[in-house]
């Protein structure tokens, strides 16, 4: 989600435009999605997008001006396009730190088809759809300290070898010697936020 504080083009006079108002464009060169602006009395100042499905949904000020509208969809839209082409050098990075996981940890035997971040996963840390044998982490674990990412990835590389969280799941993260220490990490940021609880052995 790209957000972003409209500057000196906003203008405070202008009447305001029936709030939720749904408009649909396809600026030309950019991504061919349909985009939806939706007006909020609540908002000031700030604009934000993000995709949902095929859509971008832009959520701008109610009073804002059609032709202030127009600029801030072409801004919201070119930042969405540079954060997903940062995202894009993220995810192969985070591709290479789960093939060195599972070769310091797994003897290499857990090859992903794909890692990648997601921004559509918020009850679960990572996940590892058996039939695709890729692996997606949610975009909450951006910012938090690297052990605490390496043990999500060597956790959801672990179920590429083994279903579950039956004891010989959990035999094969021992090796990994910050488990504890991330797991409670993880575990306050779920009391501090209302995140993802990670699972345990105690859960089963």
């Amino acid at each position: 989600m790209a957000d972003f504080t409209a500057g000196s083009g906003y203008r405070r006079g202008v009447p305001a435009q029936p709030p939720h108002r749904p408009t649909t464009a396809q600026p030309a060169g950019r991504r061919t999605s349909a985009v939806e602006v939706r007006r909020s009395t609540r908002r000031r100042r700030t604009v934000s997008a993000y995709r949902e499905g095929d859509r971008t949904i832009v959520l701008i000020p109610a009073r804002m001006s059609e032709a202030e509208e127009r600029r801030w969809v072409t801004v919201m839209l070119d930042r969405l396009a540079a954060q997903e082409s940062r995202r894009l050098v993220g995810d192969s990075e985070l591709a290479g730190r789960a093939e060195r996981l599972s070769d310091q940890y797994l003897d290499g035997r857990a090859r992903p088809a794909s890692v990648r971040w997601v921004t559509n996963q918020n009850t679960r840390w990572g996940s590892c759809p058996p039939a695709e044998g890729s692996i997606r982490l949610s975009h909450r674990l951006q910012g938090m300290p690297e052990y605490v990412v390496d043990y999500v990835l060597l956790h959801e590389l672990a179920h590429l070898l083994v279903p579950g969280h039956g004891p010989r799941f959990w035999r094969l993260l021992e090796s990994y010697p910050r488990t504890e220490r991330a797991r409670g990490y993880l575990e306050g940021a779920v009391a501090a936020g209302r995140l993802p609880q990670p699972p345990g052995p105690a859960a089963e």
